[in-house]
């Protein structure tokens, strides 16, 4: 019995997504539940599972080849004793409804009722719609994909190829671009054309947060299970800093000013295929030792591809490291529709001058972007002084002062 393969709902707003690798090859045998081939879309990868064991019957898109939702990646011949197809792909009949109730603004047709409307508002035809939901089901993704269909037709014919002879090309290699680096390239744009960004400097001694994570490393690590890293310190530091100036933790809607009275930081971590910024929900509320886990089950699941979208939505303020990278000195961009971002930076020892003497210190360069339109420069640098007051003197994070 063959079984099919359908693309599964990937999450609110988006349709599409592009094959990015198939696990295994047409007649290889898979187990219910592998994973056999990954999706990669704008803001996540996902792992589509076999729906049933078997062996790979056909496979219909190659690596590369956009796929919408609910299309049929492939199917699965279901072996001997095999376990039943998952609810998703089941009964995949429904959905290949007889077009003349296809024709009917969908009311002979399974869908949701937000599907319903969305159909019946736009007078879709329902002979397009592919059901992704239980039973073949039209669901609210499956209508806004088809009414989203034509206007992304013109960005599909974009050229693929170049526009004329490239002189040393036999040296040149060309490849596409991820549809993660795609919306980077996108995001970072909007940011530029629709914010007005400034950035403000200051420099950090981290002798003290170096000497508490010294004196106390090997009872953290005994107790809780994880390191005292730095970036609890400055999560909590850009909490209290938020606290005192709201406007940091806001964002512009239209014509009004959205204040938001939770802290949801979003950290910049590497993942395989570039970089992502999963979401510390409520991280005023968590200890350090829970900052400390989160971040890090963040960057190891980052980089195995097993971050959801969930994790990579909304956020208040942005933190980026650099200076795991060795960067000396940046100028973070905005991740819209936030009005700050935070940059740290590498450490080194510099000569600077303490009491009318010139002492070495392990000195870090702070850089806060910030959006103009909503956040004046004295605002924007005394919240970069807050965090700096904050990290050379962490208890004042205890004593919340």
């Amino acid at each position: 019995m063959a079984v099919e393969l359908k693309v599964p709902p990937l999450g609110e707003s988006i349709t599409e997504a592009v094959v990015g690798k198939w696990n295994k090859k047409k007649g290889e045998a898979v187990s219910a539940d592998e994973p056999l081939v990954v999706l990669e879309t704008d803001k996540v990868t996902i792992d589509v599972p076999a729906p049933a064991a078997g062996s790979v019957a056909t496979i219909a898109f190659n690596e590369g080849d956009k796929v919408r939702v609910g299309d049929v990646l492939g199917t699965i011949e279901a072996g001997a004793g095999a376990s039943a197809p998952a609810p998703q792909a089941a009964a995949p009949a429904p959905a290949a409804a007889p077009a003349a109730a296809a024709t009917s603004a969908g009311t002979d047709v399974r869908m949701t009722p937000t599907a319903r409307k969305i159909v019946e508002e736009n007078k879709l035809d329902v002979a397009q719609l592919k059901g992704s939901g239980t039973g073949g089901r039209i669901t609210k993704e499956d209508a806004l994909g088809q009414l989203n269909r034509p206007a992304e037709a013109p960005a599909q014919r974009a050229p693929a190829a170049p526009s004329g002879p490239r002189p040393r090309a036999d040296r040149e290699e060309r490849v596409k671009m991820t549809p993660l680096r795609r919306r980077v390239a996108e995001r970072l744009v909007q940011a530029q054309s629709t914010a007005a960004i400034l950035t403000t400097f200051n420099e950090v001694d981290m002798g003290a947060v170096m000497e508490l994570r010294k004196q106390h490393q090997e009872k953290f690590l005994a107790r809780h299970g994880v390191k005292l890293g730095f970036m609890s310190f400055f999560i909590r530091a850009a909490v209290e800093a938020l606290k005192a100036f709201p406007q940091v933790n806001a964002e512009i809607d239209g014509d009004d000013v959205v204040f938001k009275h939770y802290y949801d930081i979003g950290v910049a971590v590497s993942g395989s295929r570039g970089l992502v910024v999963p979401v510390v929900r409520d991280a005023d509320t968590q200890s350090m030792a829970e900052l400390e886990k989160k971040v890090g089950d963040y960057g190891t699941r980052a980089r195995n591809d097993k971050l959801t979208l969930a994790e990579l939505q909304g956020g208040t303020f942005t933190i980026t490291n650099g200076g795991i990278f060795g960067s000396m000195l940046s100028t973070p961009i905005i991740n819209p529709p936030q009005t700050g971002i935070l940059g740290m930076h590498n450490i080194v020892e510099r000569p600077v001058a303490r009491n009318g003497q010139v002492v070495i210190r392990p000195i870090m360069y702070l850089a806060l972007s910030y959006d103009h339109r909503l956040i004046d420069g004295r605002e924007a640098v005394q919240f970069l002084v807050r965090i700096k007051d904050c990290i050379e003197d962490p208890t004042r994070l205890l004593l919340e002062i």
